[in-house]
């Protein structure tokens, strides 16, 4: 239950879908002065060595973050996700090779203002050991070695009243989705006018559907879905497309995945690179 690490993942296709979304979502919160509030239910360690062991393994970011680092021109909404990239690697000393790639945790808390305030969650003890020790001393931030989807429904409502909750866990185990379904329940029953990203993985189909389905059901409103594949999900090869469920996205984040995601299926997948935009549920 406990076997995950992301590192062996970092920087891959699907962070670049989860990472490009998230940053522009945090963009969007930043244009108004009042602060907000950003949790992440499973962080993982926030921060990644891609020479290490583990990201070399199967070297995931060359289908990932390495074609859009080296790209001449990007659209608008990836430029913006790929100068963070370059933020964060100037941590290293030189911002123009690749050697970090920042979690969700380093990208929120890069992007999030001094009044804003981060709350990170991550149960995996060696992962959790890690995230302390990337941002302790932060004061905007309080980390939690404890289960993310509990801790999301406690934190609801935010002082703040606005907010962005990211859910991702790794669905190592089954019920893990129908989790999802229950947590966005139950936090949007508290706070209503929050946003809500949720990612997934489309290793079997049915089992999205099913998910989609549920969250459909609950009866919250406004909910988009987005979705970057190397290839169709029909080949049987594990993971090949990932997916992210917003619940009260930005309005400009539907214009900024119309411009993202073709360029995404082509410069990743090349020729079987897929991508869908759905309405799920309209305002």
């Amino acid at each position: 239950m406990l076997s995950y690490l992301h590192s062996y993942h970092a920087g891959n296709f699907a962070d670049v879908l989860k990472h490009a979304s998230l940053t522009h979502t945090l963009h969007y919160l930043n244009q108004k002065p009042a602060p907000y509030f950003y949790m992440d239910t499973h962080s993982g360690p926030g921060l990644y060595t891609l020479a290490a062991e583990e990201s070399q393994k199967n070297c995931e970011y060359k289908n990932g973050i390495e074609p859009l680092w080296q790209a001449r021109s990007l659209p608008d909404p990836l430029h913006a996700y790929r100068e963070v990239i370059k933020s964060c690697n100037a941590l290293e000393g030189d911002p123009s090779q690749l050697s970090l790639y920042p979690g969700s945790p380093w990208i929120g808390s890069y992007l999030c203002r001094e009044q804003d305030r981060i709350t990170l969650c991550e149960l995996h003890p060696r992962e959790s050991q890690t995230l302390i020790k990337n941002f302790k001393g932060d004061r905007r931030i309080k980390m939690f070695s404890k289960d993310g989807f509990q801790t999301a429904i406690a934190a609801m409502p935010p002082k703040e009243r606005r907010g962005l909750v990211l859910i991702d866990p790794p669905y190592e185990i089954k019920s893990d989705y129908d989790r999802v379904v229950e947590v966005l329940k139950a936090c949007h029953k508290r706070f209503a006018t929050g946003t809500y990203a949720v990612w997934y993985p489309v290793v079997n189909r049915h089992t999205i559907d099913r998910m989609l389905a549920d969250i459909k059901a609950t009866g919250i409103r406004n909910i988009q879905v987005f979705e970057l594949g190397l290839e169709t999900d029909t080949s049987g090869r594990g993971m090949t497309s990932s997916g992210m469920i917003f619940i009260n996205p930005p309005w400009t984040l539907w214009k900024a995945m119309e411009e993202s995601l073709p360029f995404l299926a082509k410069q990743l997948g090349g020729k079987k690179g897929v991508y869908k935009m759905t309405q799920l549920v309209a305002e």
